[in-house]
């Protein structure tokens, strides 16, 4: 979502890269497996913005991996009704996965940002962000960084974004329950949040699991400064934003 017109995320994401959906991890039958969630969250955040007006959210997800490691995936979040973007979000993936040596992981991947219910004559809300990730397990603590370049075009103004994010989390031994963390810094077309285009957006957060079932709350704040416009600030006001999952 960006935040170019609009008036006014889990790990962040509940959100960081971007909002990441609970998803199965049932060991597949074959050389094809599907998994898929909703979760309903308070507050949809993304990099630290209320993109729902503060106001909850309903996100499904839907994930087509192959055991090569390519994976095709559609994530989605209803959204207040808006000229602009309409009353859903609706994001399409395609992208690659694997495991580079024990307790190291890469993911690629380009996501298409669209939304269906446009009826802006000012012009389209649509675009494509390029994201690549790396997580490695140190002990029992798995710290990850990503990386997401959306290239210039019409949507972004005819400019391009960067958004840059560190995370760290790691499991309470023998309970259901993972504690994280996460720092993010956007610059550009995106950042339009802020006078000069960047901010940086950071979370605290825990999530208990049970059987299909995840139940998370997250702190979550950014820098920004406030413009006076009370309509406008609590968008990313700081926070606490709780999720129920439920993953297939």
């Amino acid at each position: 979502m960006k935040f170019v017109t609009k008036t006014c995320f889990g790990i962040l994401l509940a959100a960081s890269a971007m909002s990441t959906p609970a998803l199965a991890q049932d060991a597949p039958s074959g050389p094809l497996s599907l998994s898929g969630g909703i979760d309903v969250v308070s507050d949809y955040r993304f990099r630290g913005i209320s993109l729902s007006n503060e106001k909850v959210a309903v996100q499904p997800s839907l994930t087509l991996s192959h055991e090569s490691g390519l994976y095709v995936s559609t994530w989605g979040s209803s959204l207040p009704d808006s000229p602009l973007y309409g009353k859903f979000e609706l994001d399409l993936i395609a992208g690659f996965s694997t495991e580079l040596a024990p307790g190291t992981s890469v993911d690629l991947n380009a996501t298409y940002y669209t939304y269906p219910g446009n009826r802006d004559w000012a012009g389209p809300s649509d675009y494509v962000e390029f994201i690549g990730s790396l997580s490695h397990d140190i002990g029992p603590v798995s710290a990850s960084g990503t990386v997401a370049y959306a290239p210039k075009q019409s949507s972004l103004g005819d400019n391009d974004n960067i958004y840059l994010n560190f995370g760290l989390s790691s499991g309470i031994p023998d309970t259901p329950v993972t504690l994280s963390a996460n720092l993010g810094y956007t610059d550009g077309s995106l950042g339009g949040v802020s006078a000069d285009g960047n901010y940086l957006d950071w979370s605290l957060g825990a999530s208990f699991a049970a059987d299909i079932f995840t139940f998370s709350v997250n702190y979550i704040d950014t820098d920004v400064k406030k413009t006076g416009v009370k309509a406008v600030d609590t968008l990313y006001d700081p926070t606490v934003v709780f999720t129920l999952g439920v993953a297939f």
